[in-house]
């Protein structure tokens, strides 16, 4: 059977963009269907914008809590419209670049939302009144689809804003609930606050980030509560309704409050609605797609890539998954993916970030009488005269067997860019010893990695 195009991707976010380029690369003909702005959840409505909310954050936090180093806070004013537009004016930008990327690439571009009609031919439909425009037959399909925030089922929910929805806002909210105690609620919460709104967060558990080390956890708590945030642990919304300016709340506890607005950050599931992939019965795991170690799924032509497998769902992980697609089926380079030591970062205020195991994961594997764990924390120099004191950490979790370094954590400013060159080292095997060895850099936060003894 003679197909139109050699590869069509699905979705045209950071996975999808990536193994449509590596495959055109290598000569194949590509085509990419997405139904929104080009550059996926990460580009338009994720990481870029977020990170852009943060640095606006951070810089107004700086001005008011630095009376110390003689500055003045008399004349400081925020414009939330002002930097919501420049944040859309950038998405935009690089949106289009990632378009004329694709048009020099002779990569053609579809606008819509892809659905499977069988393993080789996908429909493309308006995504507004699901008429068809186009069916195209491929050799290779990738699903690179990405995620969606899930929502919650209670009386008022559509009162709600998703993540999804704040870069669209014309400005800021004076007041908000936040409900979710993850890295986009935390991270969410953060700037809110910093940038001046009253924010109080409801988190179901009993204490934030779950997954990450618990030192980790409790550092970012105690910063956030220092910081202003109202924290909420074993509790839950029950319904939302509208008075006249605000949002009524009701919690299950009973108690009542009045907030602005109410974001609901609790998660992301899969977007896999819109596919029609229930009638090619693709094998699923859990609510992720089921795929091998070259991102192939139960049917032979059929490969995903991104937040709808079970793998860290992380941008850089979607890009490499979708280099290595391409690699191992147009470039005739069979490549897998290491997922040992990916390092993570939360950019809440101050920012977290970590690489390999945590100090619980380290106990379940190889038990508590084998590993040793060595700490630093303190106020960082940058704090010494500002009113808000939180506390740097630092951690290194060590196999006692070997002394090889399992994992690397931090709490505190740059803790992003620090992990990042620790991972370098954690991934290569490096051992305490060798920490030890390292010449620190003084006066660094960093010099702590490689003075605790």
């Amino acid at each position: 059977m003679d197909f139109q195009y050699d590869l069509v991707v699905i979705g045209a976010g950071s996975g999808g963009l990536a193994a449509a380029k590596r495959a055109a690369s290598y000569g194949a003909k590509v085509a990419i269907i997405e139904s929104s702005e080009i550059g996926g959840t990460c580009v338009v409505r994720g990481c870029v914008p977020k990170k852009l909310m943060v640095y606006a954050a951070n810089a107004r936090k700086n001005m008011i809590n630095s009376e110390g180093y003689g500055l003045s806070k008399d004349q400081i004013h925020f414009s939330s419209s002002v930097l919501l537009e420049n944040i859309r004016n950038e998405v935009k930008r690089l949106s289009n670049i990632h378009l004329n990327s694709l048009e020099k690439l002779d990569i053609k571009v579809f606008k819509g939302l892809g659905r499977f009609v069988s393993e080789n031919e996908i429909e493309i439909v308006s995504p507004v009144t699901h008429d068809l425009i186009k069916r195209v037959t491929a050799d290779k399909i990738l699903i690179a689809v990405g995620g969606r925030p899930k929502n919650i089922s209670i009386p008022g929910s559509h009162f709600a804003w998703s993540s999804d929805d704040i870069f669209k806002q014309e400005r800021f909210p004076k007041s908000i609930l936040i409900i979710g105690g993850g890295y986009i609620a935390c991270e969410f919460a953060c700037i809110f606050n910093n940038l001046g709104v009253d924010v109080t967060q409801v988190v179901r558990g009993e204490k934030l980030l779950k997954g990450f080390d618990l030192d980790l956890s409790s550092s970012l708590k105690e910063a956030m509560l220092s910081s202003g945030i109202k924290l909420k642990f074993s509790e839950e919304l029950a319904s939302i309704s509208r008075n006249e300016k605000e949002l009524a709340l009701e919690f299950k506890s009973g108690i009542r409050d009045l907030r602005e607005n109410v974001l609901v950050a609790a998660g992301r599931e899969p977007n896999l609605m819109q596919l029609n992939i229930d009638y090619l019965g693709l094998k699923m795991k859990g609510v992720f797609l089921d795929v091998n170690e070259y991102h192939q799924t139960s049917i032979s032509n059929v490969f995903a890539i991104g937040d709808i497998i079970d793998r860290p769902n992380l941008t850089p992980v979607a890009i490499e998954q979708g280099r290595a697609f391409s690699d191992t089926f147009f470039g005739n380079r069979k490549r897998t993916i290491n997922y040992e030591y990916v390092p993570k970062a939360v950019f809440t205020i101050p920012e977290l970030a970590t690489v390999g195991m945590s100090e619980c994961e380290a106990v379940e594997t190889l038990s508590v009488h084998n590993i040793k764990i060595y700490k630093s924390e303190f106020i960082s120099m940058s704090n010494t005269f500002k009113k808000n004191k939180y506390r740097c950490l630092l951690k290194i979790v060590v196999n006692k067997l070997n002394d090889k370094v399992l994992g690397c954590h931090m709490f505190g400013e740059l803790a992003s860019e620090i992990i990042q060159m620790v991972s370098i080292a954690v991934n290569a095997g490096v051992t305490k010893k060798e920490f030890d060895n390292t010449m620190a850099l003084h006066p660094s936060l960093s010099e702590e990695f490689v003075t605790m003894y």
